[in-house]
C-alpha cells in the first residue's frame, strides 16, 4: 500500500502526546484539565478476573477506563450511558491496533487519496470532500467486536472489556457513494479498501486495512465523516476523517481514512482473511474450548440492550416505584420492543420505548419496577426488533469473545 500520502508524526511529537500534554485536532494545543495525560485520577474495578484498570485524562477526554496505553485503548464508564443517547465526544471509547498512531495532522495539508480500478484517480483535501455533495448526517452506534469479552467463560484471550466499548454519536460527513462515483469504478471493480494514517510499529506487523463489498460501499449510508456530534471528531477517534459503517462493528470504521483503493478482486490482508472472524455457524457460537472448522468476516452488529440506570448491588426503595432505563439497538434493522423482567426471567412486561433518533441509533427504554419485598431482585432486560430477531437468554461462546449479546443481568437490593 502506498504510504507517500501520509502526514505521521515524528516519535518526539508522538511521546509527547502518550506521555503529557498533547498536539491536537488542527494542531492546537490544549492544556488546563485536558493536560492531565497519564494521570490516573482514580482506579474502578470491573466485574470479572483482574477487572483492576486506572481512570485516565487523554486529551479531549474526560478520563477514561485504560486497558492499554501503546496502543490507547480507552473503554468508556457505562454510567455515562445514562446521561443521554449521544455519547459525548469526550467520553468516546478509543480502540487502535496499531502503536504509531499520529498525534498532530495539519488539515489543511492532509489528502484522501483514491485509486485502483478506477477511470480518475484522486487526491483530495477536506475542503474537496465537503464540496462533492451536501453534509449529510447519521446517528449511528460504533461498537467494538470485542465489548464485553471480560465476561466470556470461559475466559478467552484478547483485551478484557466491560460494556464501554461502544458509543453512539450524530456523524457528518459525505456518503462514500459520492467520491466513488467521482473517480468513477471500473467494471471490474469488486471490493474497495481503506487504509488510515496509523502505522505498525515493526516491519513485518500487518497494517490495518479493512474492506467492503463494492455493493456495501455503495449503498449511500457508509459515509466519510469529518464531525461528530457536530464537531470536529477528536484526535484519538480519526480526525480528520473516519470511515463510517452503519450497522457493522466498529472493526470496518477506519480511523484517519488517508487511502482508497478500488480492487477488482477479494482482499486478502490480515485484518479480514485472518483476524476479526466469527464461526461460521448458528450463533457464531461453538461449544466452549473448542475451535471452530470454519469462520467468517465479522460483519453486522448483533442486537443488545443495557440496563443504565442502576448499576449491580444497587438498592431501591420497597413498596415505592423506580424507574428502570436503558438502551437498546441493532443492526439497523430497528428495535421494536423490550421486555423486561424483575424476577431473573421468570416473568416478562413491555417496556415503553422513547424517540427513535434514526434505525443505526440507541434506543432508550424505561418501564416502572416497584418490589413489593425486601430482597435481591434480578432485573432482565431483552430486545426485540422488527424482523424478529431477539437476545439469546444463555451466553454464546467463541474463540475470539467477540459479538457478545446475552441478555444481561443486574442484581439489585429492595430495602
Amino acid at each position: 500500500m502506498n504510504r507517500s500520502h501520509r502526514h505521521a508524526p515524528d516519535e518526539t511529537d508522538r511521546r509527547r502526546f502518550l506521555q503529557r500534554s498533547a498536539l491536537l485536532a488542527g494542531g492546537a494545543l490544549l492544556g488546563g484539565p485536558l493536560a492531565r495525560l497519564m494521570a490516573a485520577e482514580k482506579q474502578v474495578t470491573l466485574p470479572f478476573e483482574n477487572g483492576g484498570r486506572d481512570l485516565v485524562a487523554y486529551p479531549q477526554k474526560r478520563p477514561l477506563i485504560r486497558l492499554t496505553a501503546r496502543p490507547p485503548q480507552l473503554e468508556t464508564p457505562f454510567p455515562v450511558f445514562n446521561e443521554g443517547l449521544l455519547t459525548p465526544n469526550d467520553a468516546f471509547f478509543v480502540r487502535y491496533h496499531l502503536s504509531d498512531i499520529p498525534t498532530k495532522i495539519d488539515p489543511a495539508a492532509f489528502r484522501l487519496r483514491v485509486h485502483g480500478r478506477v477511470s480518475t484517480p484522486l487526491e483530495l483535501s477536506l475542503a474537496d470532500l465537503k464540496r462533492i455533495g451536501t453534509p449529510q448526517e447519521i446517528v449511528a452506534v460504533n461498537q467494538c467486536s470485542g465489548n464485553s469479552r471480560g465476561y466470556f467463560v470461559p475466559r478467552v484471550n484478547g483485551g478484557q472489556l466491560s460494556h464501554g466499548a461502544m458509543g453512539n454519536a450524530r456523524w457528518t460527513g459525505v456518503p462514500l457513494r459520492a467520491v466513488l462515483e467521482k473517480a468513477g469504478l471500473g467494471k471490474d471493480a469488486r471490493q474497495v479498501t481503506f487504509d488510515g494514517l496509523d502505522r505498525p510499529p515493526l516491519e513485518g506487523t500487518p497494517d490495518y486495512v479493512k474492506a467492503l463489498d463494492v455493493d456495501h460501499a455503495l449503498d449511500g449510508e457508509v459515509m466519510l465523516a469529518w464531525a461528530m456530534n457536530g464537531e470536529d471528531l477528536p484526535m484519538l477517534n480519526g480526525y480528520p476523517l473516519r470511515l463510517v459503517v452503519p450497522g457493522y462493528y466498529g472493526t470496518y470504521w477506519v480511523k484517519h481514512v488517508s487511502t482508497i483503493e478500488v480492487l477488482d478482486s477479494v482482499f486478502s490482508g490480515f485484518w479480514m482473511a485472518t483476524a476479526y472472524r466469527t464461526p461460521d455457524t448458528p450463533g457464531r457460537a461453538v461449544e466452549p474450548g473448542t475451535a471452530p472448522k470454519k469462520t467468517d468476516p465479522i460483519r453486522r452488529l448483533t442486537i443488545r440492550s443495557f440496563i443504565t440506570s442502576l448499576v449491580d448491588k444497587a438498592t431501591v426503595p420497597v413498596g415505592r416505584e423506580t424507574v428502570v432505563r436503558g438502551i437498546a439497538f441493532d443492526s439497523g434493522q430497528g428495535i421494536r420492543e423490550v421486555a423486561f423482567s424483575s424476577d431473573g426471567g421468570r416473568s416478562w412486561r413491555t417496556a415503553e420505548l422513547g424517540a427513535e433518533l434514526g434505525r443505526y441509533s440507541f434506543r432508550e427504554w424505561k418501564i416502572a419496577f416497584k418490589p413489593t419485598q425486601r430482597g435481591g431482585h434480578t432485573l432482565m432486560a431483552r430486545a426485540l426488533n422488527r424482523i424478529g430477531e431477539s437476545q439469546p437468554l444463555e451466553p454464546l461462546w467463541n474463540p475470539a469473545g467477540y459479538l457478545r449479546n446475552v441478555v444481561e443481568t443486574v442484581n439489585v437490593e429492595a430495602v
